[in-house]
């Protein structure tokens, strides 16, 4: 598994720069959070399903962009291996680049209609607000869980049928798994303060999901939420388990699970179980190639 880990393929200096900035380990993440959300509101046209991808993709490649643009001081005195401190692009530029992924992606949502460009909006200020203050915000977490939530309720007024109840307690449970999960990311820096207790909120997707489906969906939600916590706990024991303890592979790990999180959201759908778990492959293939921290 450690060999698997160190194996990090040769790139072009400007893709690799790019691929970095972009944190793209994690794009798969955010398809999965609009299938899932479009999936539970009903789905529909399956070309909205492509433009809901397409802008969320640009919102989150401008976010990252620009939370590289918003950190640049912060790196250079504790992260000097990224492209700005680095010297790889200029601060200016990837300033121009976030703006840019930001106008691209709201002009596909908004061309969706009235109730996807409203929470397009939503989104783009929740984006803003924490690249502004997260290092400073103590609930700062909320804010990237928040993010989430509203990728769930934009995918679910996208959907033939709307916003429904199912779609937004879904969201909730995404959010309070990445709420964990941004939580283990600020500890890498101080893990002698690390709390135990927040780990509970990696197992919320699992209780809503034996909560939410009935009898004839109770047994492949069940499979399901045995993969998924089997996942968390592998994660959790680079953390909790081994001596020399790396929150890092930890976080990574459980960024990957969003994708089973939202498999499971959509038990249901079992005949698209395949493009999930493609999807999580993909990302922990990703984090080989340009790993996102």
């Amino acid at each position: 598994m450690e060999r698997w880990r160190t194996f990090q393929p040769e790139l072009m200096p400007g893709l690799k720069t790019f691929l970095i900035l972009g944190r793209v380990t994690r794009l798969p993440t955010i398809w999965s959070n609009c299938l899932a959300g479009w999936l539970l509101s009903g789905g529909g046209n399956p070309i909205d399903l492509l433009l809901l991808c397409g802008g969320a993709s640009c919102f989150y490649l401008g976010g990252v962009f620009l939370n590289d643009a918003c950190d640049a001081n912060f790196d250079r005195n504790q992260k000097r291996d990224r492209p700005i401190p680095a010297g790889d692009i200029e601060l200016p530029t990837v300033l121009m680049m976030s703006v840019g992924w930001f106008l691209v992606g709201l002009l596909l949502l908004v061309s969706l209609g009235k109730g996807p460009a409203i929470m397009a909006v939503l989104l783009l200020a929740n984006i803003v607000l924490f690249n502004a203050c997260h290092h400073i915000f103590p609930l700062s977490p909320v804010l990237m869980a928040a993010c989430r939530f509203l990728l769930y309720l934009m995918a679910g007024t996208v959907a033939a049928e709307g916003l429904n109840g199912l779609t937004i307690w879904s969201g909730l449970a995404l959010g309070a798994y990445v709420t964990g999960v941004s939580y283990l990311s600020r500890k890498e820096a101080a893990p002698q303060l690390l709390r135990h207790w927040i780990c509970a909120l990696l197992a919320i997707p699992i209780v809503l999901a034996m909560i939410a489906n009935g009898p004839g969906f109770r047994g492949i939600a069940s499979l399901i939420s045995l993969g998924l916590a089997a996942w968390i706990l592998w994660c959790l024991r680079y953390t909790y388990v081994i001596e020399h303890r790396n929150i890092g592979h930890t976080v990574e790990g459980l960024w990957a699970g969003i994708v089973l999180v939202d498999m499971l959201a959509v038990a249901g759908s079992s005949y698209l179980a395949i493009v999930f778990l493609l999807w999580f492959v993909a990302t922990l293939l990703f984090q080989r190639v340009a790993p996102a921290a």
